[in-house]
Parts: C-alpha cells; sequence; structure tokens
C-alpha cells in the first residue's frame, strides 16, 4: 500500500504541477495583443520581456518606439528597459502606463499592498517577493547595480532609491520585479545634470514594449508592418502564439516525465502483485477451509481481486493527500523560488480518471494471483497440511 501511495503521488503530482504551471505562465500577461522587440526568436522576445527569463538580442530605439506609439490602430504601449538588478531581483523601466495598462489573470489590475505608484526620478515600487525576501518597506533606500548577475559588481552608489510603492502580490514575475522610471535608469548610466539627462532622452533605448490595439482584428496588419520596419529590424508577436509554440517545445519532457511516473506505478501494481503471489503458498490452509465450508472458486478468485482492489483504494487516498499535503507544505517555496503560485491539491476530474485507470490496472495486475487461488485443488492442498 506504501509503494502505491508513493506512486500515486509521483503521477498526480506531476500532473498537478504540469497543469497549474500552464496556467500560471497563461496567466502572467493578459490584455496585451501585441509584444515587440528585437528581432530574434519568438520564445525568447517572450521569455524575457514577460517572463524576465533569459537576455535581449538587442534593443529598441526610442524614436521607433515613439513611431510604433503613434500608429492610429495602437490604443496604449508599454515600454520595457531590462538590463539592471538588485540583489538578484531584475530591475524593470517604464512609465505609469504600466501600472494603468499591465494585465495579468483573468483581466486583474496591479494593486498596491502599500505606499503608491510614484516612480519619478528616485521611486521605486517593489513585487511582493522582493520586499517580503529582502525585508523592506516604503521609505526604504536601495542602489541598483549593472547587470541581471546574482551579484553586482557595478553598483549604481550615486543614484540611490527610495520604496515608494510595494504591490500585492500576483503569482507572476511582477513579484520579483523592481520597477524604476525610464528617466531613472537614463540617469543612473548617464548622470544628474539636465544636458546629460536630455541627451539620454533623445538616445534612449528599450528593450521591448507591450502593445494593446484598439480592434483585435488590426493585431495581424499591425504585426506585419512592424516585421517589414525598415529603419531597424524589429518583430511583433503574439503572446498567445508564442506561448502555444512554448508548450509545443515542452511537451516532449512533459510525456517524458509522464512515462517516468506511469513506469513507477506499473512497477508498485507489479510488487502487489508478486506479493500476492508469494503469499499463496502461506494462504492455502486458509483456502482449504474457505473450500470446506462451501467457498466455490469463484468466490476466491474475487477475494483475491478485492484485496488487491482494497490495496489500492487505500494507496489511491494515501497518494491524493500526499500531494494535498506536499503542495500545503511546499507553497511559499515554489512561490519564492520559480514563481508559482500553486493552490492546495483537491482531487478533481482528472485524478478521478487517473484512479480509474490505476484501479482497473490494478485488478489486472491481480489476475495471475487470482487465478492461481482459484485452480487450488482442494484435496491437493489438504493434502500437504
Amino acid at each position: 500500500m506504501l509503494s502505491i501511495s508513493i506512486s500515486v503521488f509521483v503521477l498526480l503530482g506531476v500532473e498537478f504541477i504540469r497543469q497549474e504551471a500552464r496556467e500560471s505562465f497563461g496567466r502572467t500577461l493578459s490584455g496585451a495583443d501585441l509584444i515587440v522587440g528585437a528581432r530574434g526568436g519568438q520564445l525568447n522576445l517572450l521569455l524575457y520581456s514577460v517572463f524576465r527569463i533569459g537576455e535581449p538580442t538587442n534593443n529598441i530605439r526610442w524614436d521607433s518606439y515613439q513611431a510604433i506609439a503613434a500608429d492610429p490602430a495602437v490604443a496604449w504601449t508599454v515600454p520595457l528597459s531590462l538590463g539592471d538588478s538588485h540583489r538578484g531581483f531584475r530591475v524593470l523601466g517604464t512609465n505609469a502606463a504600466y501600472f494603468d495598462h499591465y494585465r495579468y489573470g483573468s483581466d486583474r489590475a496591479l494593486a498596491l499592498a502599500a505606499g503608491e505608484a510614484e516612480l519619478g526620478t528616485l521611486g521605486t515600487v517593489l513585487g511582493a517577493n522582493v520586499a517580503d525576501k529582502l525585508g523592506y518597506g516604503v521609505g526604504r533606500a536601495i542602489v541598483l547595480a549593472h547587470g541581471t548577475g546574482g551579484v553586482g559588481f557595478v553598483k549604481h552608489d550615486d543614484h540611490p532609491f527610495t520604496v515608494t510603492g510595494i504591490l500585492e502580490r500576483t503569482g507572476t514575475p511582477v513579484d520579483d520585479t523592481v520597477h524604476v522610471s525610464l528617466e531613472a535608469i537614463d540617469l543612473i548610466h548617464e548622470g544628474f545634470n539636465a544636458t546629460s539627462l536630455q541627451a539620454a532622452a533623445s538616445e534612449r533605448t528599450i528593450t521591448a514594449l507591450l502593445v494593446g490595439l484598439k480592434s483585435r482584428m488590426l493585431a495581424f496588419r499591425l504585426q506585419r508592418q512592424i516585421n517589414d520596419y525598415g529603419a531597424e529590424p524589429l518583430q511583433a508577436i503574439l503572446p498567445g502564439v508564442a506561448l502555444s509554440q512554448l508548450w509545443r517545445v515542452l511537451g516532449s519532457v512533459e510525456n517524458v516525465l509522464r512515462v517516468i511516473s506511469g513506469l513507477v506505478l506499473l512497477s508498485a501494481l507489479l510488487g502487489m502483485s508478486t506479493m500476492l503471489l508469494a503469499s499463496l503458498r502461506e494462504r492455502r490452509g486458509e483456502l482449504a477451509v474457505l473450500r470446506t465450508i462451501g467457498a466455490t472458486p469463484s468466490f476466491i478468485f474475487l477475494l483475491l481481486e478485492a484485496e488487491a482492489l482494497l490495496l489500492c483504494v487505500l494507496g489511491l487516498a494515501g497518494g491524493m493527500a500526499l500531494v494535498s499535503a506536499a503542495s500545503l507544505v511546499s507553497r511559499d517555496w515554489l512561490r519564492e523560488s520559480y514563481g508559482l503560485l500553486l493552490p492546495i491539491y483537491m482531487p478533481g476530474g482528472t485524478a478521478m480518471t487517473l484512479a480509474g485507470v490505476v484501479l482497473a490496472l490494478a485488478l489486472l495486475c491481480a489476475l495471475a494471483p487470482a487465478l492461481g487461488a482459484y485452480r487450488s485443488a482442494l484435496g491437493a492442498t489438504l493434502a500437504r497440511r
């Protein structure tokens, strides 16, 4: 029963994390019709602009951003500038449109848990995980570092920032992001005087931009127009299409995990069958007594199948309980380490389907010992006693 419980735990745990990971990735960004970045792979652009994974191939000039934002089909744009960090957390340069138009989940807007979303040139708004893990609150002074590594060797000590707000938890990469203004990015790289700041603004580059359209029917036209942009090599992607491509790439890995967990379960069921076969020798006396008092061979056959079924039912219950307990215990760790906001596991339709398959396999694996008991002859059994 314990081996079945552990194998069911592996099987259901893999399926639960797989489904929740897909939902977590899917609810990271909603409402944006296009993501625009330097020309390269669709997946790379999606990963570094939305999930803060990887590095951009190039930046976008500010005049290209302004040209896209001025298109009549565009309702709003959100510029994104990456490249700095704070104690291992990514720094995102943006503007007020980020807090107005960024959506996640079922079209949910970003909300503040404390303070205000005032960036300016000295303010920063922290994601929930940044504030919790580093113990920061509103009014705390922080210093950014150049680069996205865990350790920043080139720090911008001459331009400290003050925490003006902390966002509510979203279960997305926003929780692990330090938000500052584009002007602040210019300042820490170009200096403090107004002349250099004006020059930096005119020569500013950004990493990517999110685009919201007045009508989604215009998405393909604008996408083609951006991909053919002559001033510099750009590409526009549809977030949903790029995310589907990501799951196609990861589909083989998911299938491998399913096969491994299935083999673990099958080995546990075969172990149960072997155990029942080995116990038949010790049960010959019991079987003889049952036959003597009138038990039919069919009854003994069903008795062995019922034993296997009972072991499997208890194993399934134990496995589901283990997944629920593991999801409860590991929620904080998964959220902080991988950005996965998992609910407490509750068996649903998928679990019931898998349970039915497991029960059917258990009955099948118990056929050999049940048939052995069925064929046990009363006379031969009593003779051995």
